[in-house]
């Protein structure tokens, strides 16, 4: 084995490369951010931890830590141990014998395990360790990014381990992993949903919280990040080669027509405040990683992390360095992992600045942060979606982010369950949810799809959970019931928890597909909880974070009635991406879009006429009719019916033209959402069930769309027989 040793750095101007790179000569570059430190090591051992020797540094630049250094190959591993002052009042952590990773490393030797002796000296044994990597020869087979646009875009969130870890055809040592994830079967899951985008919940290396960790639980969300650039290896097959079987998946995915966003938390790491574990960004520069407050005369107090995200600190993205940090992880996510995209934690951490108004740390729709990723050819094709709020002073922030992004939209969620568990008076208030919430993304400045749209999300109930739950159960969390949100605008359907009551049964799963229904018709971009088309409980847990057990894995003993629910959000899916009208209308008032194929809108009453101001909010009023039509004379014509009362509607349809009628696609009156009852004598109206929608269409397409569904959902010899397509009758 060549000797390890010190190498000549090139003379000045070495820029700012952090992290380890792999030189043409086989030697590799350092580069560390520390600059208040007095000292620094770089400690070396074989891929089995084998310590090999530990060389100090003695080139710096500015705050830049520099060496070359030779005779390492790849695989090998390294940590850094920087030196000087321990003073927490001067935002300083450095300590000789401690040990930190490095904030650039791409790969870790082991994933971040909770241990009291990560806090104290002498934590070499515990701390993972940076993977020296190798030249970049995976072979991606002409991989090209799938995400394009936001209007043909379904998004599932996914954990990667709950997804795999109980499917019997998934074999056992992939299940959990990100090569289990990319299994056929999986992926052929995803195809019959008609799933276009798998946004993954937080793979970057985290570890367990201390307070999580004493109640024997641990982190399983991931929500908890040290290392933002490194995917946790917990989640490979082979821990050694958590970067290729990370690639492996997405390549696959790619190949079927799937694209893959990252969840990413960006907006705080593992190490908490002041009292927190020191294990990478704090052990180097806490002043710059991190925000903090300040006294009235305007001095940093360094006692005081400010805490945006209830974790414990704030990245500070107004400095240079946390800006380039995670600018740097998200380029290597994007240009070397080739993800289509990223969903923001707490997305308005990342947009605080310290300039604004003379306030210290608030929101600035302008920051540094959005305009490096508007101007980056990279990521501005990405699709970026922004979770609009944090902890943080007016942290509250939906509408407020680039044109180009979109938002997760809670007041679609908490709408549509409010309206579909019987509330009276809020047809105004769904109107404008389906239309794409234009009371925050305004006509002309936003497009539709800035509306990320959900009704279940990982922190909340699960969709089975919602309609069996009146209220949260998270005593096995063992926080007294005291953590998770205190109001779900949920309903138990009148018994609390499981029942075999058939009528209890009958409501939930009617109550699922109204949800769902309005979900994917809605104007806005549809997310989907992963486990909800599978009925996936938590037993009324609704914050399940610490349960990394089958609370929170994907039951995959599928009954008939997920069956059809499975096959239900397929059909709904197909019909939303093979209709332009429902992926986005183009108005006559919303010059957002220059088109020609503008589309006519109407609500109306049950009796065919137009709804009046004073209906919008009259609790006697609960059912109205969606007229959505093309003024092209042979274009698209949509009615969306929503009954919310209890007694069955008689709707008269709008008139569409003597050679073209209105046919159902969608009940959700009926078990699996496929029309069965008609009115032979009738083309101009028809009953609608109670507490429930129907979807009609009248298009010159209608057929192919048929052939096209009952094909990809069942089969070229097993097409579904569905008489809402091919007989006479339009009810």
């Amino acid at each position: 084995m060549a000797e390890i040793e010190l190498l000549p750095m090139p003379g000045v101007g070495k820029g700012l490369n952090f992290g380890a790179t792999l030189n043409a000569d086989g030697s590799y570059t350092f580069g560390i951010w520390s600059p208040a430190a007095e000292g620094m090591r770089l400690h070396f051992y074989l891929p089995d931890e084998s310590k090999l020797c530990a060389l100090t540094l003695t080139d710096r630049e500015g705050g830049v830590w520099y060496a070359r250094v030779g005779g390492l190959k790849p695989g090998f591993l390294y940590a850094i141990e920087a030196l000087g002052q321990e003073d927490h009042a001067r935002g300083l952590y450095f300590k000789a014998g401690r040990f930190l990773v490095d904030p650039y490393a791409m790969e870790l030797n082991k994933h971040f395990k909770y241990s009291d002796d990560l806090y104290f000296n002498h934590n070499e044994k515990f701390i993972p360790k940076a993977v020296l990597q190798g030249p970049d020869d995976f072979d991606w087979q002409g991989d090209k990014r799938v995400f394009n646009y936001r209007r043909q875009s379904v998004v599932y969130e996914a954990h990667v381990k709950g997804l795999t870890m109980l499917h019997p055809a998934v074999p056992q040592h992939l299940r959990g992993t990100y090569l289990g994830l990319c299994c056929p079967e999986i992926i052929a899951h995803f195809k019959r949903m008609g799933i276009t985008i798998v946004q993954l919940m937080p793979i970057a290396a985290s570890m367990t919280e201390s307070g999580v960790a004493a109640r024997g639980l641990v982190n399983y969300w991931g929500y908890n990040p040290v290392c933002f650039m490194a995917p946790d290896p917990r989640y490979a097959s082979n821990p050694k080669h958590a970067v290729t079987e990370f690639k492996t998946m997405v390549r696959t995915l790619h190949q079927n027509g799937i694209g893959v966003i990252l969840d990413v938390v960006f907006n705080h790491t593992a190490e908490g405040g002041v009292d927190g574990p020191v294990l990478s960004f704090k052990g180097l520069d806490a002043r710059k990683y991190f925000a903090y407050a300040r006294d009235a005369g305007g001095h940093t107090d360094y006692n005081l992390p400010l805490n945006c995200s209830g974790c414990g600190n704030s990245f500070n993205l107004d400095s240079t360095i946390g800006l380039m940090t995670v600018h740097r992880a998200m380029l290597y996510w994007a240009e070397q992992m080739h993800v289509d995209g990223f969903r923001f934690d707490l997305a308005v951490t990342l947009g605080r600045e310290s300039h604004e108004g003379g306030r210290h740390f608030a929101f600035d729709m302008n920051s540094a942060f959005f305009k490096l990723c508007d101007c980056s050819k990279s990521l501005s094709p990405l699709l970026m979606i922004a979770e609009p709020w944090d902890l943080g002073e007016l942290g509250y922030n939906l509408g407020n982010f680039p044109v180009h992004w979109s938002e997760q939209n809670d007041h679609f969620r908490d709408s549509m369950r409010r309206f579909w568990r019987g509330e009276p008076g809020m047809l105004g208030e769904i109107a404008t949810r389906l239309m794409g919430s234009r009371d925050f993304f305004h006509k002309g400045e936003r497009a539709m799809t800035a509306s990320l749209n959900y009704v279940t999300y990982h922190d909340g109930f699960t969709l089975e959970d919602l309609v069996s739950y009146a209220f949260k159960h998270n005593d096995l969390n063992g926080e007294d019931n005291r953590d998770g949100s205190g109001e779900n605008f949920s309903t138990n359907c009148g018994v609390e928890g499981p029942t075999s009551d058939p009528e209890v049964l009958r409501r939930r799963e009617q109550l699922k597909r109204n949800l769902m229904a309005s979900l994917i018709i809605a104007q806005g971009m549809p997310h989907i909880l992963g486990g909800d088309e599978l009925g996936r409980t938590q037993q009324g847990n609704n914050n399940a974070y610490c349960q990394d057990n089958d609370l929170s894995y994907y039951n995959w003993k599928i009954s008939r009635s997920q069956d059809e629910f499975i096959s239900f959000i397929g059909r709904m899916t197909r019909i939303r991406l093979n209709s332009k009208v429902l992926q986005e209308l183009a108005l006559d008032d919303d010059n957002f879009y220059q088109k020609e194929d503008k589309t006519l809108v109407r609500w109306r009453k049950p009796d065919g006429h137009l709804m009046e101001d004073w209906d919008w909010n009259d609790p006697a009023v609960k059912a109205l009719l969606l007229y959505m039509g093309e003024r092209d004379i042979n274009g698209e014509r949509w009615c969306i019916i929503i009954n919310q009362g209890l007694s069955e509607v008689m709707f008269r349809l709008p008139k569409i033209g003597l050679h073209r009628r209105w046919q159902v696609l969608i009940d959700t009156s009926e078990p699996d959402g496929v029309p069965r009852r008609f009115n032979e004598a009738s083309a101009t109206e028809g009953l609608v069930a109670p507490t429930s929608l129907k979807v009609l269409c009248s298009a010159p397409n209608l057929e192919h769309l048929a052939t096209t569904i009952d094909t990809e959902l069942y089969g070229p010899e097993r097409r579904h027989s569905n008489r809402s397509f091919r007989g006479q009758g339009t009810w």
